[in-house]
């Protein structure tokens, strides 16, 4: 039994299985004067790998923190598998928990703690399994990372950078969730250590059945892995499609950052793989 499916045990209130894994609609968001998001509309479908771009203050974190509820809006409604997370009662709240996992930008690893009580942390948190089975679910995800088994009495002081990221993914997948949420996943990281997590994360959406909301500027990562690309611009999303058909967009941002040197080569590159 997994981590999460044991914690639903507890809880009849499931979520909705139809429809879009996240939908947002006239989004409102604000902090003071300054109008981040207006009449933002945005429409994630189960299943999906979504890239989210946008300039420097376009919102993307602010989107994803008011997504999962870190963040409320001035105006607008999110919903969440089918669930209303304005009006979500604490039971269905508790399931939209244990149905996500976030990885920010940073990794956000306790740093007092090793690598494995951090991945067991939200496992004991939302479940009543014992210590043993705990310990044995946090080394599946460490494992399932591609993380070698001695790195789970690691501190993250001791990790590398591409580690901490692995480590704190190995966290987000804890309870087994349908939905991931990534900040900048490649930020930090070489060119080779890019293309490995983002071969994985590719592959654990597919091997999971994971929807995946992903905020990147990794032109390559855009290329390589999304189904669409969802572009913040103008305080709201003025497109969203798969890539090749945002190179033929005429909005002056998606031009200048999809057809701009960088683009050009990222889709060049994938052109020659192909």
């Amino acid at each position: 039994m997994s981590a999460r499916d044991e914690a639903m045990l507890a809880d009849d209130e499931l979520l909705e299985g139809d429809g879009p894994a996240i939908e947002v609609r006239g989004l409102r968001s604000q902090f003071g004067e300054n109008v981040v998001h207006e009449n933002l509309d945005l429409t994630v479908r189960r299943g999906e790998i979504l890239g989210v771009v946008g300039g420097s203050g376009s919102g993307k974190s602010v989107l994803l923190n008011t997504i999962i509820g870190l963040k409320q809006p001035e105006a607008g409604h999110v919903s969440v598998l089918g669930a209303d997370i304005a009006n979500a009662s604490r039971r269905k709240w508790s399931a939209l928990e244990r149905s996500w996992g976030v990885l920010f930008q940073g990794g956000a690893l306790f740093s007092n703690l090793t690598v494995k009580e951090n991945v067991a942390a939200p496992i004991q948190e939302h479940t009543r399994l014992s210590r043993k089975e705990i310990d044995e679910l946090a080394a599946l995800k460490i494992a399932l990372v591609g993380l070698r088994p001695e790195a789970g009495a690691l501190k993250p002081s001791e990790l590398s950078g591409g580690m901490r990221k692995r480590a704190g993914l190995a966290r987000a997948l804890a309870m087994d969730p349908e939905l991931l949420f990534l900040d900048e996943p490649t930020a930090g990281l070489d060119p080779i250590g890019a293309a490995a997590f983002d071969e994985l994360i590719k592959e654990l959406s597919r091997s999971l059945d994971l929807t995946v909301f992903m905020i990147t500027h990794d032109l390559d990562t855009l290329y390589e892995i999304t189904d669409r690309v969802a572009v913040l611009a103008d305080k709201h999303v003025v497109a969203t499609a798969p890539v090749a058909e945002l190179e033929r967009a005429d909005h002056p941002w998606i031009r200048e950052y999809f057809l701009g040197p960088r683009g050009r080569a990222a889709s060049r590159t994938r052109t020659t793989e192909a």
